[in-house]
């Protein structure tokens, strides 16, 4: 996983949840750099039993996959397109109806908006949390993965 800038590996849990919590999306970061950090919040949020703590994860994940999906429809900036050159012939992490950025993006904003309204039973609500944080980790790596043909 790439390094999020500012964030500091510390030993306590609580410590990590706090700096995911306070440390804000860099407003100049790429969509690879969202994408990780996407990935880190959600990779808490699927651990943590505490509904204050949830809740502010989730604000955060949503703070940052609409950043995301902002980013969908941005032009890439080149030293990203160069990472994304195809050269060897890779085998998606995705299923081939989800090969656009913006609709997985959608997908797991909406699933976030549905953890936020807290309405749902717990139960429900733990699954699309898995859910989730198993979409946020495909997008991070599709986001990724070479798709540009050199001409």
């Amino acid at each position: 996983m790439a390094t999020i800038p500012g964030f500091s590996y510390i030993q306590s849990n609580e410590s990590v949840i706090q700096q995911l919590i306070a440390l804000p999306f860099p407003t100049d970061a790429d969509l690879f750099e969202t994408a990780e950090h996407c990935a880190a919040l959600v990779s808490v949020l699927v651990e943590t039993d505490d509904a204050a703590i949830f809740t502010a994860l989730c604000e955060r994940l949503h703070h940052g996959l609409r950043q995301l999906r902002e980013l969908c429809n941005a032009e890439l900036p080149p030293y990203l397109v160069a990472q994304l050159i195809v050269g060897e012939k890779v085998t998606s992490c995705v299923p081939e109806c989800w090969q656009e950025t913006a609709l997985q993006v959608d997908y797991a904003l909406a699933l976030t908006q549905a953890l936020l309204a807290g309405t749902l039973p717990p139960g429900v609500a733990k699954e699309l949390t898995g859910l989730l944080h198993d979409m946020v980790w495909l997008l991070a790596e599709f986001v990724k993965e070479p798709y540009i043909t050199a001409h």
